[in-house]
């Protein structure tokens, strides 16, 4: 049997990573960003393409208190001799209402363009995608946000940071038509998510939708270190996990 792999290689005195010499070409060269789109792209990015890459994983790196970062220091309260219990257990929760939207809406505009390639006006396609989602029972993904109305600041800022950068492409466009077809059809204006827009932006990146998410993750785990710290800091009776615990607990009715 025959194993086979493009990605590492180790000699006694050197280790390739894509062909890459690690300690001479991208130890102290590149960001670890620019190591996850090596791993997706099995090339180093552009300036560019490194810009925009580590801005989308700075802008959904942490959000506060969310489902992610509670499960992990409810699970760093039960098991603080396994920090990487911790972080996985605020990573499972990344589906279709946390961070999963990216690849939903990425995989929504990709497979559009696929069916009906580039023969359609924008406005035309966002109209068949808007119909034949209501069609089949299926949600517009990107949409909403319990916090942020009627804009997403990240959003906005990422965005605008594609348009420099040279990634608000037919993806980006196709969604803001979307949007905007879609505000316009609930009399009211509907949040474009961070999620939402990253899916779109990844799309004109040449990601494949299905990798886009997986940036997400990557992005989240370095986040929820930062939360671990913090329960560190405050000591196990004054943390966080051991309030919620403490509340639930107090406050549960319990019936035989």
């Amino acid at each position: 049997m025959e194993f086979k792999t493009s990605i590492g290689k180790s000699t006694p005195d050197k280790i390739y990573v894509y062909g890459y010499d690690l300690t001479e070409d991208l130890i102290g060269n590149i960001t670890l960003a620019d190591m996850a789109f090596l791993g997706a792209k099995h090339r180093k990015p552009t300036e560019n393409e490194s810009k925009m890459l580590n801005a989308i994983l700075v802008a959904i790196c942490e959000h506060g208190f969310t489902p992610s970062s509670i499960s992990t220091r409810l699970t760093y309260l039960g098991a603080p001799e396994a920090v990487q219990a911790a972080v996985a257990s605020g990573l499972l929760g990344a589906g279709t209402v946390y961070l999963g939207a990216m690849e939903d809406v990425a995989e929504m505009l990709q497979k559009a363009f696929q069916k009906y390639g580039d023969n359609k006006e924008i406005h035309e396609l966002a109209s068949i995608i808007i119909k034949e989602r209501k069609i089949n029972g299926l949600q517009l993904p990107g949409f909403g946000h319990p916090m942020h109305k009627p804009e997403d600041p990240r959003t906005t800022k990422l965005f605008e940071i594609a348009e420099e950068l040279g990634f608000n492409g037919k993806n980006s466009k196709l969604l803001k038509e979307i949007h905007r077809q879609f505000c316009d059809s609930k009399g009211k204006t509907i949040t474009l998510n961070a999620v939402g827009a990253i899916g779109a932006i990844m799309s004109d990146m040449d990601f494949d939708y299905k990798v886009v998410k997986s940036f997400a993750v990557a992005s989240r785990a370095v986040g929820l270190v930062g939360h671990i710290v913090e329960e560190i800091e405050f000591g196990r009776k004054d943390s966080v996990g051991q309030q919620i615990y403490d509340y639930v607990e107090e406050n549960t009715l319990y019936k035989g």
